[in-house]
């Protein structure tokens, strides 16, 4: 049987491409075929460089064809505009009305190259004509009517996939589902598109662009990505089958799977020699980034655009990482260059909203990932970046309307959701927080900072218990995909203020001291340590913290509240230290005979924590109004826990 012409690919009808056996313009499964005539039958037009021999051998038309293609592969399109219009004319052959319409459509002339395709409707009787129709429609923004051309199904749907094209090219079929799911993303219709995607990649693994669109714009949940992957058929790809397959993986989310992705890594490196590939490393850069080794990752980075100074493919992870590290003088410089080489690419205004992010000129930012937006409506960095701005001034409401929308069009990243509870959590909407927190869980239960939050939000709400596990479970994640440990800063500085008010005073004191290990210059975790010595009834240590926490911020109010108190706290304690040593020798020189009931009386001390009743009343005072407290019951009143 033989193979539809839907799983051949251009290579077929390239005038290059030598032992062709018949026409592969063929029509679908149910429209007529175009011409058994065609030229495509002719040996002698099966020509490739090698084949020429005795260019006398070659008859005038095929010259023709030759000197247009030339022309083609050169970009001389006027050239191969004016031989290519020859060539049809003397011709009407319809593989050189094709290739006419394929100078048009690289030299921009998309109206001329699809009326060119209409005029003899090669648009309805092949489906490399359809394919490049639909592209025109596109390029001229003319989405429905180019949806009317592919179809808004895949009409080779109930076809054999596992037919192989004999050319090693990209099945036609493939690429209409591919494009098909361009026009439903630029429609807005993204369950849509995230179907054609998927179908195109399965009919032909070979069709990487729909598998990019589906991994960068995080169409799929992480483990949907795998599961994906573990459908692909590899096999058609002969002896590179097992390299393509580990070059998708490293392309896949890295919160899961890791030891997948470090050996394909390695089988890269060491079986393939890819070491030096720029996607491999990149991809070994993203790893490091999700681990919070931003250092290592932009040393990466760098060396990617050391040779290739605009690879746009590490400049999403470059430029986050610039952010993360505060390079302000290293945003400012490839800011500008994207602007002044590229100012139609969403990524240069990206770039630009970055840096006037970095240097607090927060309007400007707006403006900028405004910009990127608009370029690129699916463009998720510019969506999030627009989103921090209204968050970097307070205005929750419109921060929430960014990241709404911004989790729309990314059902696939945890990050929106995650930022909508953030927000919802500043408003103090605890419902609210938890709704969003656990639907970003539910996406990539593998983020430490996301664990994070959600013991924040439990904290919040009192429950201890389940803050406590969280807590602990994104320290586990962080130790698990080897974070750095500055990445545990926040952690361990929020779990010590669960085990605090837990009551659990030495776990909360190892938590501050892991803490004061990698940042020891943090004020807050010095007052914290001072406040739970003053618990543990010990003033003389909370007050030598007390001070450390001063001499580092020295405008700390609570700081300064509790250092008065854990001072007047040491001298009660001394007063009442010297108080009953005096009474135990005033008593010695007294007789049991002489003693009188008044006397014998002894002074009740009461057991009551005279701590925590003043700690308890500085809170009180700070709800009322006061300029500084703490508090025990609402520990948020003088230390807030942090939240990235």
């Amino acid at each position: 049987m033989e193979t539809p012409s839907q799983h051949s690919s251009t290579l077929a009808i390239s005038p290059l491409i030598g032992n062709r056996t018949h026409d592969t313009i063929r029509s679908t499964p149910k429209e007529a075929n175009i011409s058994q005539q065609s030229s495509l039958h002719n040996s002698s037009y099966n020509l490739t460089p090698g084949n020429v021999g005795n260019i006398s051998d070659v008859s005038a038309a095929d010259r023709l064809r030759l000197w247009r293609h030339d022309a083609l592969m050169q970009h001389h399109y006027k050239t191969a505009e004016y031989i290519g219009d020859k060539v049809l004319t003397l011709t009407n052959d319809p593989n050189d009305a094709f290739w006419l319409a394929q100078v048009y459509y690289n030299n921009g002339d998309y109206y001329r190259a699809r009326q060119l395709l209409s005029r003899q409707r090669l648009d309805t009787t092949s489906v490399s004509c359809r394919y490049l129709a639909a592209l025109c429609l596109m390029k001229m923004e003319q989405w429905d009517e180019a949806l009317d051309i592919v179809g808004e199904t895949n009409p080779f749907r109930n076809a054999s996939h596992k037919a192989q094209n004999t050319d090693g090219g990209i099945k036609w079929e493939a690429s209409l589902c591919f494009i098909r799911g361009e026009i439903y993303a630029n429609q807005n219709n993204l369950e849509r598109a995230k179907e054609c995607y998927t179908e195109a990649i399965l009919v032909d693994v070979k069709c990487y662009e729909a598998f990019d669109e589906l991994v960068r714009n995080d169409m799929l949940k992480p483990q949907e990505e795998w599961e994906l992957l573990m459908q692909l058929d590899f096999s058609e790809l002969g002896d590179n089958d097992e390299f393509i397959h580990q070059l998708y993986v490293t392309r896949l989310n890295k919160y899961i799977n890791q030891k997948n992705q470090e050996n394909a890594h390695f089988i890269l490196k060491e079986e393939y020699s890819m070491t030096n590939n720029s996607d491999v490393i990149v991809s070994r850069a993203e790893t490091l980034y999700v681990q919070c080794k931003f250092q290592k990752c932009l040393e990466l980075c760098e060396e990617v655009l050391k040779e290739d100074e605009l690879n746009f493919a590490t400049l999403p992870i470059y430029l986050a990482s610039l952010h993360e590290l505060r390079a302000k003088n290293k945003l400012y410089l490839i800011s500008h260059k994207l602007a002044e080489h590229y100012p139609k690419k969403p990524i240069s205004w990206l770039a630009v909203g970055i840096y006037y992010l970095a240097i607090n000129k927060i309007p400007e930012a707006r403006k900028y990932f405004s910009k990127a937006s608009s370029l690129n409506p699916n463009f998720s960095e510019a969506w999030i970046g627009f989103a921090h701005t209204f968050a970097a001034e307070g205005e929750h409401d419109q921060a929430i309307a960014a990241y709404s929308t911004a989790s729309r069009f990314f059902p696939g990243s945890h990050l929106p959701n995650l930022f909508l509870g953030m927000q919802y959590l500043q408003m103090g909407n605890l419902t609210l927080t938890s709704e969003y927190l656990m639907s970003s869980f539910s996406i990539c239960p593998k983020d430490p900072l996301l664990l994070n939050e959600i013991g924040v939000m439990n904290y919040h709400k009192g429950d201890l218990s389940n803050s406590e596990a969280y807590l602990n479970q994104a320290l586990q994640v962080s130790r698990d995909i080897d974070s750095d440990s500055k990445s545990w800063i926040s952690i361990n500085s929020n779990l010590g203020h669960v085990y605090r008010r837990m009551g659990l005073y030495s776990k909360a004191l190892m938590c501050f001291e892991e803490v004061l290990r990698v940042s020891k210059r943090d004020p807050n975790v010095y007052s914290a340590i001072g406040l739970v010595y003053l618990k543990m009834g010990d003033p003389g240590k909370a007050i030598q913290n007390l001070h450390y926490s001063l001499a580092t911020g020295t405008h700390d109010p609570v700081a300064h509240d509790l250092l008065k108190r854990a001072l007047d706290e040491n001298l009660s304690s001394k007063c009442q230290e010297e108080f009953f040593a005096k009474t135990s020798r005033e008593a010695l020189t007294f007789s049991s005979a002489t003693k009188t009931p008044l006397m014998n009386r002894t002074k009740h001390v009461s057991k009551s924590n005279t701590l925590n009743d003043s700690v308890d009343q500085i809170a009180t005072d700070l709800i009322n109004g006061a300029d500084s407290s703490d508090e025990d019951d609402d520990d948020d009143a003088i230390m807030d826990i942090e939240s990235d």
